[in-house]
């Protein structure tokens, strides 16, 4: 059997999608954090897949500037939520909104 393109993209669209309903589904924003890179991770198999499927390097710029914006995104967002964790006991998504001040 031979691997081509198709299963990559594949791949990648249950990926997403397990992404997708795990971020609408679960409402602890560490799991969402997860679901969004399990996402973003997705987008990286589809660049890369295209990519090579055009023998174009296109696919892994991008894939590069996709994972710059997730390690940002895992920096920033994380520290604010472990700094809520830390000071509350059970947390979900609707408790983020005290950061508003």
């Amino acid at each position: 059997m031979i691997i081509t393109t198709t299963w990559y993209l594949l791949l990648a669209a249950i990926l997403f999608s397990i992404g997708t309903v795990g971020l609408l589904v679960r409402r602890n924003p560490l799991i969402m954090f997860m679901c969004i890179e399990l996402m973003l991770n997705a987008v990286n198999i589809t660049f890369v897949s295209i990519g090579s499927h055009l023998n174009d390097l296109g696919g892994q710029l991008a894939v590069f500037f996709v994972l710059v914006v997730a390690a940002a995104e895992v920096v920033i967002g994380l520290a604010l939520v472990v700094a809520i964790m830390r000071r509350r006991s059970r947390t979900n998504a609707d408790d983020l909104k005290i950061l508003g001040g």
